[in-house]
């Protein structure tokens, strides 16, 4: 069947001009609006605070983001709650499908770069002058107004997507080595919570026995009342104490079944009673400069992509104010009747260009372009106050790190000396010398240095935890939940 006027305004022939055509479109784009980026100057100083001189960098010393956390922590029972709190945690889950998430946003972007492809078939019945009808069958393939992006305004949004995605990977690693660091920290806050929990049933039972000896002197006349009283306030004061700390180390407990996302397996409570927090050992890190935690800190890359992600959104912005090019373009079959679409001699193509200038928009587009830039300013702002908070960080762990190794010699020399002055003070009140108060002094001073001792060993164990945390330490690839990587 041979095509009618009708159909030749519709599908025009000669095939081989389209192609040459999209391929001089295509040429045609690459203009970029984006401005040149430049990392911000860090605004820290270039060295850490410390009191002490910093651990060699050696084979055997790796630098934090270098150490797995596999390797950092030697606790098998803490090794396994970390390997499950990275299967289980939800808000890891979160930062995982967050990559996802960025990860087919960024697939939008880029195909908003390339022609969709549409299969259509359409008919139309018309008037004509002789009283009867037109009939138009068309079928085929159809790009329906592609953007020609000669002024870059697609390629930035899709460079401003793939920043937005790195920075939710970097995010991941972030809430990974968080995440680490928070069940360490939790665990030995239990293990500390045992160590009270029997000191406070030690003392308590020792307070008691106290108690029943006192009331049998007061009973044969050789003790106050006075005395009675006292021994009884003790025992109420370490049943308190005690009262307390089971709250404590549920609560604890509690905290850590959240970061694990499930309960507290058995195999760990059952270690849990045979740890102590002097059997912990972490080893030392080597801090290095400020100016690494630029490249070993996911949170200050995740805050750098998000900057970079600012400053391509101004080049979509300043390509509104150029016009935009757009083509519909199909290739098909047309005819008369519905059954003679794709027989031969009813091919044919058709183009269509489209040029939208701007004109007038009352300030639209420059408002648009502010906007962008004071969103790119603001990302400045957020990129250095992120690097500010990991410089502060690194420094407050290193003034523990410092100072909590002398305190915790002078506490249990403290232990020892209150330990020492109990012994003497309950012999010189059985031998009539020293008054019952004296012998209650001491023993409130003992009970208090030991709590101390446990307290001053846990801050150590978690100031080096810390440490560790805030050099970047506690990513490694072996993670459950792959991460998805970018198209090529």
């Amino acid at each position: 069947m041979r095509k009618t006027s009708n159909q030749t305004s519709i599908w025009r022939t000669r095939l081989p001009l389209a192609p040459l055509a999209l391929a001089l479109c295509a040429l045609l784009g690459g203009c970029s609006m984006i401005p040149a980026y430049q990392r911000p100057a860090a605004p820290v100083a270039g060295q850490f605070p410390t009191l002490k001189a910093d651990v060699a960098q050696t084979a055997g010393n790796k630098a934090a983001a270098d150490l797995r956390w596999q390797d950092y922590f030697s606790d098998p029972a803490l090794r396994r709650l970390i390997a499950l709190a990275l299967d289980n945690n939800r808000d890891l889950r979160v930062s995982v499908l967050n990559i996802e998430q960025a990860r087919a946003a960024l697939q939008i972007a880029r195909a908003n770069q390339l022609p969709a492809v549409n299969g259509v078939i359409s008919g139309s019945r018309t008037p004509n002058t002789s009283g009867g009808t037109t009939s138009v069958y068309t079928g085929g393939l159809m790009v329906s107004a592609w953007e020609i992006d000669f002024f870059g305004r697609l390629q930035a949004l899709k460079e401003q997507a793939q920043a937005q995605y790195l920075a939710t990977a970097e995010a991941r690693k972030a809430a990974q080595i968080s995440l680490v660091a928070t069940v360490a920290n939790a665990w030995l806050a239990l293990v500390a919570d045992e160590e009270l929990l029997d000191l406070s049933k030690r003392t308590l039972a020792t307070r008691e026995d106290s108690l029943k000896l006192t009331r049998l002197r007061f009973e044969q006349g050789s003790a106050s009342e006075l005395d009675l009283r006292q021994a009884e306030s003790l025992v109420e004061s370490a049943r308190a104490t005690l009262a307390q700390q089971v709250r404590q180390r549920a609560q604890d407990e509690n905290a850590l079944v959240l970061v694990l996302g499930q309960g507290l397996p058995d195999d760990a409570r059952q270690a849990l009673r045979q740890t102590r927090l002097n059997q912990a050992t972490l080893p030392e890190v080597p801090v290095g400069l400020p100016s690494e935690l630029l490249i070993k800190r996911p949170d200050i890359r995740q805050a750098e992509q998000s900057l970079i992600a600012a400053n391509a959104n101004i080049g979509a912005a300043r390509a509104a104010f150029f016009p935009t090019i757009s083509l519909t373009t199909g290739i098909g079959s047309a005819s008369s009747s519905l059954s003679g679409l794709f027989k031969s001699g009813s091919w044919g193509y058709t183009m269509s260009p489209q040029l939208s200038v701007p004109i007038f928009n009352a300030g639209r587009t420059q408002a648009g372009v502010e906007t962008a830039q004071a969103a790119r300013d603001i990302a400045v702002a957020q990129y250095e106050k992120a690097i500010q908070s990991a410089f502060r960080e690194v420094a407050d762990a290193l003034a523990g790190r410092d100072t909590l190794g002398d305190q915790l010699q002078a506490q249990q020399a403290l232990v020892k000396a209150t330990a020492r002055q109990t012994e003497l003070s309950d012999l010189r009140y059985r031998n009539g010398v020293a008054s019952y108060l004296d012998w209650l002094d001491a023993q409130r001073s003992l009970f208090t240095a030991q709590q101390a001792l446990v307290q001053t060993r846990l801050s150590q164990l978690q100031t080096q935890v810390t440490l560790y945390k805030v050099l970047g330490g506690g990513w490694t690839d072996t993670v459950v939940a792959a991460q998805p990587k970018p198209n090529p």
